[in-house]
């Protein structure tokens, strides 16, 4: 593993922002003897508190269990369910609030709110369907490939009712993504939906997951169904077609449910709830499994305390569902208080820069929660846009990637008009919840730095041998968290050894069963300053943080290796001034075959099939060979600097230093 850890810190500190008196006033949690409460040696008791935020059909007999480290159990023998916790317990109070108001990309349609009470009714209609026609039952994986509409977060908590395991695939991803992920999990029903807009076209949709079908029984696993939402219903949009057989539309099919109930499954606390699939350092990507309690219980309290949500707010996580962000804050969260979440379908700035803030302004959105990469867009498309808007944010909140100060700054003063409160968020997709985030009302935030440990959470930095750095020292380290917590991932999917190795396998100590000697580490680099805030720095691995998803380099070369006459492929990650990052591949041909614009383009042809769009390279350089090492590896921090147009440093110790001139040459 490279790492960048112990490298010295540059970048002055970011002075304090303080949360106004209003904004206090209002807050969920205003209580500071949550840190004392919270601290690490009162660990895992503190848990407690998340627990008691959920309903329970059956109490645990214990918090924790780290017997099977470092696969931990959390509040063990608990019974209860996710779908009942973020839609039947409101029932009696909320049945007539707005769950979900569902924003579709075209202005000149209506905007669907959908109350509680017909989220509890279209919920269990469904989930009669999936029992029933599709034949499924507790414990079966599901895989939706689904984009962002009303009707995936209902197919999710329709899996949750009956204990079913969704694998929600993001919608951008290619047929050759979503077969493997339906490979991965044995998912033998596929739910998708005929077409969806993006950036003002109607996109056909099923086509793709047809080809996923395919590709996955090829690699022995049949899809016995797929199950096709409308996005019109009574129409099949986009040219979509049916298989006979096996494919079944949903919107006609749910006339023989009309009225069905389902009760909720009761589910063991530690059964797992959902998989998503993260991108690792080598091979295909990993399934990170999520349990029902642990993580209910933690995603509900993060959204309460870090989120500040109450029941009468209305609250847009911009995030894709698609993504770790959108299950824990614009499903499960949100839902589990009895809020109201908005699900917009298209880009941010369609048909113009203004859009995102006339849906704030028309849905009266208080609480806006985003990614860097979406505030650097809509700053550099419409940077006066958002006085134009009578909306007001009482709290904002950036995910996924570091903020640069300025663009915190013209977020905090033009977006939030000064007046709203925000948290930059650090955390991932096996992680389930925040990691690293201020407490609103009790804590300053600073631009750059997204702060410290939330309640719980007891982060360190170490270098490569182990040690913890000190706080305010000036170095930066390996990210690491040194206890336990619920939202955490139980184990990788059919792979309990990579999990143990990924995570675990750097510092801790594989023969323990002691918590203390388990540190999870995270894959960032990044450094703690006196205060105990953390700024992230970058992966230490080999995956690239493109506008928030994490790609692995590995995936992306895989699939440039799969094009006829490719004998080597290198990705580095470039900056770029929206996404943040974006991959640059370099490629090296086998005897016989030439470089041409037409190679050049089967090449990028091969990394949208194989992974989606949103693997993109800014560029596909081919060049003679690649700097090696004596041992034959290839040197990419040296392309890296290459395609960075910064200084690659000393070359003469590898194994064919004069290809380092040749290259840079070509890149000019």
């Amino acid at each position: 593993m490279s790492s960048d850890s112990g490298f010295a810190v540059r970048g002055k500190e970011e002075a304090y922002f303080y949360s106004s008196e209003e904004f206090k006033a209002q807050a969920n949690l205003t209580d500071e003897g949550i840190f004392e409460r919270f601290k690490y040696e009162n660990f895992p008791d503190y848990y407690a508190e998340f627990s008691e935020l959920l309903s329970w059909y059956k109490p645990y007999s214990k918090i924790f269990d780290g017997s099977d480290a470092p696969c931990w159990k959390w509040y063990v023998d608990g019974k209860l369910n996710a779908c009942y916790n973020c839609v039947d317990r409101h029932l009696a109070e909320l049945k007539n609030k707005t769950a979900i108001h569902f924003v579709p990309e075209l202005e000149e349609e209506q905007t669907q709110h959908i109350t509680y009470q017909e989220l509890w009714v279209r919920v269990n209609e469904l989930a009669a369907l999936l029992r029933d026609t599709a034949g499924l039952k507790k414990g079966d994986r599901v895989a939706l490939h689904m984009p962002m509409c009303a009707e995936l977060p209902i197919t999710m908590l329709a899996c949750a009712r009956l204990g079913l395991i969704h694998n929600v695939v993001f919608g951008g991803f290619s047929s050759s993504a979503c077969a493997d992920r339906i490979v991965d999990s044995g998912s033998r029903v596929l739910i998708t939906i005929d077409a969806y807009y993006r950036g003002g076209r109607l996109l056909p949709h099923k086509k793709v997951d047809d080809e996923s079908c395919e590709l996955a029984e090829k690699s022995g696993q049949k899809v016995d169904h797929v199950l096709v939402w409308q996005r019109y219903p009574g129409t099949i949009s986009a040219g979509a077609t049916l298989t006979e057989g096996r494919d079944i539309v949903i919107n006609e099919e749910l006339k023989k449910y009309y009225g069905v109930r389902v009760e909720p499954e009761e589910m063991d606390s530690n059964d797992p709830l959902f998989l998503m699939y993260t991108s690792g350092t080598t091979g295909k990507p990993k399934g990170a499994v999520h349990g029902t309690g642990g993580y209910l219980s933690y995603v509900t309290a993060m959204t309460k305390y870090i989120l500040d949500l109450h029941p009468e707010d209305v609250y847009w996580c911009t995030a894709d569902i698609g993504w770790i962000t959108g299950h824990s804050f614009t499903v499960y969260g949100p839902l589990a208080l009895g809020g109201s979440s908005v699900i917009y379908e298209g880009v941010p700035t369609y048909p113009d820069a203004g859009r995102s803030w006339r849906i704030a302004q028309d849905l009266d959105v208080n609480i806006f929660h985003t990614a860097p990469t979406a505030i650097r867009a809509l700053r550099k498309v419409g940077p006066d846009e958002p006085q134009k808007y009578d909306f007001h944010f009482k709290h904002m909140t950036t995910v996924g990637e570091p903020i640069e100060p300025e663009v915190w700054r013209w977020y905090e003063s033009v977006v939030g008009r000064g007046k709203a409160v925000i948290c930059d968020t650090y955390w991932q997709t096996e992680t389930g919840g925040f990691l690293c985030s201020t407490v609103p009302a009790l804590q300053p935030m600073k631009p750059g730095s997204a702060g410290p440990g939330v309640p719980g959470i007891h982060p360190g930095i170490f270098d490569e041998e182990g040690n913890m750095l000190e706080p305010g020292c000036g170095k930066a380290g390996n990210v690491c968290i040194r206890n336990p917590w619920p939202g955490c991932m139980q184990v990788v999917w059919g792979n309990r050894e990579r999990f143990v190795n990924d995570y675990y396998g750097m510092y801790s100590r594989l023969d323990s069963k002691d918590w203390h000697d388990w540190l999870y580490l995270t894959g960032d680099a990044g450094s703690m300053s006196k205060d105990g805030y953390v700024r992230i720095h970058g992966r230490i691995d080999d995956v690239i943080n493109v506008s928030g998803h994490r790609l692995g380099t590995k995936e992306i070369e895989s699939a440039a290796l799969t094009v006829e006459g490719v004998a080597e492929a290198a990705v580095v990650a470039v900056a770029n001034e929206i996404k943040g990052k974006e991959p640059e591949i370099y490629v090296s041909l086998k005897p016989g075959f030439e470089s041409s614009e037409e190679f050049v383009q089967k090449i990028a042809d091969a990394i949208t099939r194989e992974i989606g769009k949103i693997a993109k390279c800014r560029n596909v350089w081919i060049v003679p060979d690649m700097p090696k090492t004596r041992s034959g590896k290839i040197m990419r921090r040296v392309l890296a600097a290459i395609s960075g147009k910064s200084d690659v440093g000393n070359v003469m110790t590898l194994a064919n230093p004069e290809i380092v001139e040749t290259i840079q040459n070509i890149v000019k």
